[in-house]
């Protein structure tokens, strides 16, 4: 594996920019079209100059894997029934829209009334 060498590192700072070796042992780069790019084994430093830091990787194992979508799990409020029959009452909505706005809105009968109305978004 290749090294940074300390003269290397001087001549950096001398134009102003700082660095410091990072002990990583892998680096994990996620990209926006579900794909991951590992790097083993590798070399890194860290750079800042003017305000901005930037990383750099040197050598290491490269390997592509993709990004398996993390299931996010939603958890409804308890609706209580006494509130749906008094929101259907009062709107003349029927049962799945008033369980919908109490769903939207945390089971929150006035933010449902107020949902329901047309008086919110």
């Amino acid at each position: 594996m290749m090294k940074i060498k300390n003269n290397d590192l001087k001549k950096l700072e001398k134009m102003g920019i700082k660095t410091n070796q990072i002990n990583a042992t892998r680096v994990i780069i996620e990209t926006a079209d579900g794909k991951r790019i590992v790097i083993e084994e590798c070399q890194v430093a860290k750079m800042s100059a003017q305000g901005n830091s930037f990383y750099t990787i040197m050598g290491g194992n490269e390997r592509e894997e993709e990004v398996k979508p993390e299931t996010v799990v939603q958890i409804q409020p308890s609706i209580n029934e006494e509130d749906v029959k008094f929101l259907m009452e009062q709107t003349g909505k029927g049962e799945t829209e008033v369980r919908d706005a109490l769903n939207k809105n945390g089971g929150d009968i006035a933010k449902a009334l107020a949902y329901l109305t047309g008086e919110t978004s």
